[in-house]
């Protein structure tokens, strides 16, 4: 029997002990676990006390006031994040959500209380680079039928989020995905959010290196240095490895472009990561070449010290000038780097970037569809998951298929879909049936394969519309109803709110969602339109063309929009070309003229 106080328990006091231990029944054994006020540990939660190792109030954060930090600042301040784990464990055992402050704290564990979308948890675990192994695949799958509704969402991070989790099974949910060898720390909050890599690393024709190492190397590193857990904002990685899909690294705060040295310079030949910095498209930039490079070894070091400069340097007083952009553009880059350069004991490589060799170029849609691969006579298969849901029942049997006819593993990329490699040829034909009878396909149409959508406001609290189901009605609406028939890749992106977690302005057509009033007074969901935008190469923002459009005239309108770009199109010129050529006004031009009854 548990050691009883000298007083009786009030009746409130039974009523959650009762309530804690039927948790600790129903759960299977998760106890509880605290520190009493003389620094004793406890299982009993009416015996801990909070804040225990609470340091005294400091009168500065990295030189900033406290008085004029920012209240996500402050929160963390009072209690570190990654300390909370005994509120997760009572508040799970209680069947309680988390509530004020902790709301903030459980997102650096990877848990988001999404209400009032959806009075669930969403969980986001860190799949660093994209790389899944069968078991662990199998295992999330597991996850998302025990704790979650069922299904899983491959993200624009090559990421997975599992939705719907009940407040009992937080800790639950936790300690099972450490299981499978993965984690949720830091991917939320103010931390490195998931790192990106090419997604063919390691089997790919025509990459410069295998970035493999890199990624896990800089995983591990962050998941052991606390103080990596208290940025003044999030912080996006990419490892770009020169192959033939895209990692999107200039979208990323810090990404590591591979790129070859020719004989004939100042420094020996061979394979370096060039620098780039600040990229935020949301807030309308790419991220910037710096004018340095380093050699594969000391990615790390370097992305160690990059961080840490903008820990201690970033804004933490107003969370909308807080990404590292903001730092670049009050010091400049230059500055910047002489800060890193500092904490670094081997010299950063100035070298200009026109005068490394040539790269690669990308392969536009090689992210769906049969690809050669190294070793010769084996293949990867893009498969496409429409606007990147998973049903549990499809990613056991994507696991199982990798199994059998591949390596045993997946990769994620960032348009919401994910690759088999591995495939020996004469295994192809059989594993393209298989995925046609799971409701999924190897090939997919040029509108369908470059479609990207957040979660929207089904899943989302600050989302304003329901871009998943719109994404798929705005495909089926354009290749059914308007005969829509694009030859070459078309990218349309659909975010549900400013923070873009779709890159809108990154896609050919961006949607940005928004709450319309229409002529009868009436608030509908719709979208402000922008076209143009592209990635690498293709680089640029796209154009804001029109603003609070009903969802409902989106469809015709774009159908418009798609045959006046095939009818006055250039010999092979691409709709972004083709949208960029174009002065704002006779774009605008286009959208206004665009009604539904003149759609062909």
């Amino acid at each position: 029997m548990p050691h009883m106080p000298d007083l009786p328990f009030s009746e409130e006091q039974k009523q959650y002990l009762q309530g804690f231990m039927a948790g600790v029944l129903q759960r299977g054994g998760l106890t509880f676990v605290g520190q009493t006020a003389d620094g004793r540990l406890t299982h009993e939660p009416e015996q801990a006390v909070r804040d225990l190792a609470t340091p005294p109030p400091a009168e500065t954060l990295y030189g900033t006031p406290v008085d004029r930090l920012c209240k996500q600042e402050r929160i963390k301040l009072a209690q570190h994040p990654l300390d909370i784990w005994d509120r997760v464990l009572e508040n799970a055992a209680a069947g309680r959500f988390p509530e004020g402050d902790d709301v903030f704290r459980y997102k650096a564990l990877g848990l988001f209380y999404v209400a009032p979308a959806q009075n669930a948890f969403m969980l986001r675990c860190r799949i660093a680079g994209g790389f899944l192994s069968s078991r662990q695949a199998h295992g999330l799958a597991d996850l998302a039928e025990r704790y979650g509704a069922g299904y899983l969402d491959l993200t624009t991070r090559a990421n997975i989020q599992i939705r719907e989790i009940g407040a009992r099974d937080a800790a639950n949910v936790l300690m099972a995905l450490a299981d499978l060898g993965l984690t949720s720390r830091g991917a939320g909050a103010d931390n490195i959010r998931n790192i990106t890599a090419t997604p063919t690393t390691g089997f790919d024709l025509q990459e410069l290196y295998d970035v493999r190492p890199l990624v896990r190397s800089l995983y591990y590193y962050i998941l052991h240095s606390r103080d990596l857990y208290n940025l003044p904002r999030k912080f996006n990685v990419a490892f770009d490895s020169g192959g033939v899909i895209t990692a999107a690294a200039d979208t990323n705060d810090l990404a590591f472009v591979a790129v070859r040295v020719e004989e004939g310079h100042d420094v020996p030949p061979g394979v370096y990561f060039r620098i780039e910095l600040g990229g935020i498209t949301g807030h309308g930039s790419f991220a910037q070449d710096t004018g340095f490079m380093v050699p594969p070894e000391a990615c790390i070091a370097t992305a160690a010290a990059i961080i840490r400069v903008y820990l201690e340097h970033g804004d933490r007083t107003n969370r909308k000038k807080a990404r590292l952009k903001y730092l670049l553009e009050r010091w400049g880059v230059e500055r910047f780097m002489e800060a890193v350069q500092e904490r670094l004991a081997f010299p950063l490589i100035r070298f200009p970037r026109a005068s490394c060799a040539p790269r690669p170029p990308r392969i536009p849609g090689a992210h769906i569809g049969i690809h050669p691969q190294r070793p010769e006579g084996h293949y990867y298969v893009g498969i496409d998951v429409p606007v990147g849901r998973l049903q549990a029942s499809q990613l056991h049997a994507l696991a199982d298929l990798a199994e059998r006819y591949g390596t045993g593993e997946l990769r994620l990329t960032v348009f919401q879909n994910l690759l088999i490699p591995g495939v020996a040829e004469e295994n192809l034909e059989p594993l393209c049936a298989a995925l046609r009878q799971l409701g999924l396909s190897p090939e997919s149409t040029s509108l369908r394969q470059g479609l990207v959508a957040c979660t929207g406001n089904a899943g989302c609290p600050y989302a304003r519309t329901n871009t998943k189901a719109h994404a798929l009605a705005l495909v089926r609406y354009l290749e059914e109803e308007a005969g829509i028939d694009i030859d070459q890749p078309l990218n349309i992106h659909l975010t549900g709110c400013p923070h873009s977690c779709a890159q809108h302005y990154c896609g050919d057509i961006g949607l940005l969602g928004v709450k319309v009033k229409t002529s009868a007074g009436e608030t509908v969901e719709g979208y402000d339109i922008v076209l143009g935008g592209g990635l690498e190469a293709d680089q640029g923002l796209a154009r804001v063309v029109a603003r609070g459009v009903p969802f409902e005239e989106v469809p015709p309108l774009l159908a418009h929009l798609l045959h006046t770009y095939l009818q006055q199109r250039q010999e092979n010129e691409s709709f972004a070309a083709f949208t960029r050529r174009l002065d704002p006004a006779a774009l605008e031009a286009l959208i206004t003229d665009s009604k539904p009854s003149q759609t062909p």
